[in-house]
Parts: C-alpha cells; sequence; structure tokens
C-alpha cells in the first residue's frame, strides 16, 4: 500500500529507467516499488481519502509512506488523527512492515525543523514494525564506503529509533548527468518497501515483525564511512543477506 500523492498538481520530472516523464510523487514512489519488486500486488491510496487503511488477508502486508502526510505537521495532529493515520498507527504494532521515509530537513527523527514537529514519525516511534528510511549519497561498498545525504533526517539518540532506522543509497542526480531527478528518503523508503516485499515472496509464511527483523538485523555498517548508530541506525539495508538464509526468526 503507497499513501501518497496521486491527483495533486505537483509534478515531477524524472526517469527510472523507462524514459523521461512528468509524474506526481506518488506515482513515482509506486514505479519505484513495481521495478524493484516485479509482480508485486500494489495498493494506492491519495492524500484525499482519509479512510482507514485496508489490509489484505492471510499475507504479508506493507505500507509506504514516503510522504510527509497531511494532517502530520501543527499543535493538534497528534492528538487529532483522521482514520488514515490511527489506522497507520495500529498496523505498525504487528500487523504490517509500515516504511516512513525518515525526512529531508538534516535534524533527528522526532525533532522539530522550523518548530514544526512530523507528528506521524513521532507516533510510530517504538511501533513494533515500524521502519525509518534514510538516504545515503549513494550504495555503499567496503571498498568505498557511503556517506550519510546531507539532507537526510537521521536517527539520533533515542534508541527506539536506532533500533529501528535504516539507510540505503540514493543517488538522484540531475537527468543530463543521467541520473533520475528522484532524490530525498522519498525514494529511500520504497527501496525498503521493495526488499520487504521481495523477502515476503521468499518466506511466504513469514510474519510483519519478522519480516521488519530480518531487515534490520543484517543491516551492513562497514559500506557506510564513519558509521555512527546516531546517525546510520542499524546501516545500510543489505537484500542479499536478507535473503542468503533458507528460514527467517
Amino acid at each position: 500500500m503507497v499513501v501518497d500523492d496521486f491527483q495533486g498538481s505537483y509534478t515531477i520530472f524524472g526517469d527510472l529507467g523507462l524514459g523521461r516523464e512528468s509524474k506526481r510523487h506518488g506515482e513515482w514512489v509506486a514505479q519505484h516499488v513495481e521495478l524493484m519488486s516485479p509482480g508485486v500486488e500494489l495498493a494506492t491510496q491519495d492524500f484525499s481519502s482519509s479512510a482507514a487503511i485496508t489490509l489484505g488477508a492471510g499475507k504479508l502486508n506493507i505500507i509506504n509512506l514516503s510522504y510527509g502526510m497531511p494532517d502530520s505537521f501543527g499543535p493538534n495532529a497528534n492528538i487529532n488523527w483522521s482514520p488514515r493515520e490511527s489506522s497507520i498507527i495500529a498496523h505498525a504494532n504487528g500487523a504490517a512492515v509500515v516504511v516512513k521515509s525518515a525526512g529531508n530537513n538534516a535534524v533527528a527523527v522526532g525533532d522539530a525543523y522550523q518548530n514544526k514537529y512530523d507528528y506521524l514519525s513521532r507516533d510510530l516511534i517504538g511501533k513494533p514494525t515500524a521502519l525509518f528510511a534514510g538516504a545515503l549519497d549513494r550504495h555503499g561498498t567496503v571498498a568505498n564506503p557511503a556517506s550519510l545525504a546531507s539532507y537526510s533526517n537521521f536517527a539520533g539518540t533515542d534508541p527506539r529509533v536506532q533500533e529501528k532506522f535504516l539507510v540505503v543509497g540514493v543517488t538522484g542526480g540531475t537527468l543530463t548527468s543521467g541520473g533520475t531527478n528522484l532524490q530525498g528518503t522519498s525514494f529511500a523508503a520504497p527501496q525498503i518497501s521493495a526488499y520487504a516485499t521481495i523477502l515476503g515472496s521468499k518466506f511466504p509464511g513469514a510474519s510483519a515483525l519478522q519480516v521488519t527483523d530480518q531487515l534490520l538485523d543484517t543491516a551492513r555498517t562497514d559500506t557506510i564511512q564513519g558509521y555512527d548508530v546516531r546517525l546510520h541506525g542499524q546501516g545500510e539495508a543489505s537484500l542479499s543477506r536478507a535473503l542468503a538464509p533458507q528460514t527467517i526468526n
């Protein structure tokens, strides 16, 4: 389930390898998930709907939250949620893998930026199947480790965030230089959502908690320059490591 902007007037000109197009934010995020996990059963919900998120029965459910939710900011947001946000928070208690983009303000998850809080992120802190997605400047290797992207929010000092924080490479870049023109933690989240989807295809009986823990437990720290749990949480998500065992616990 991708909850995002699918009907707004704002579009982004980019290219994920299928040609240059102008798409809404949610359309790019959904395409990102589909390209990384072909055959995924994709559902979407536009911001114009505040209806509760309905989960599919008898399957692994993943909720991707790449964009700032319209009701997330403001002095009363965290005490006056719509059914949409209330259901997302409830599903993060183990019913679904909830992947939330960390944010692009270079502050710790949960901290204020310009006197505003992302209350949805704050209410997801500590939930067992909520993951926060930060961005590296590229995919790292042992020989050439990556750094946290300058814009990316980071894990901070709260151990509850550190334990649920992952990073992945988001190169972005301009179209003229061969890049996608799509960057930010908005495009870190669908990578991790796709990883969770692929894990679910290999381990079809796995619960949301098992998939979440597998991604966290197999993250790499040796591909990150100056790894620090306060910046990078559990490290760079590694699909190959997550898929390696025959079973997961």
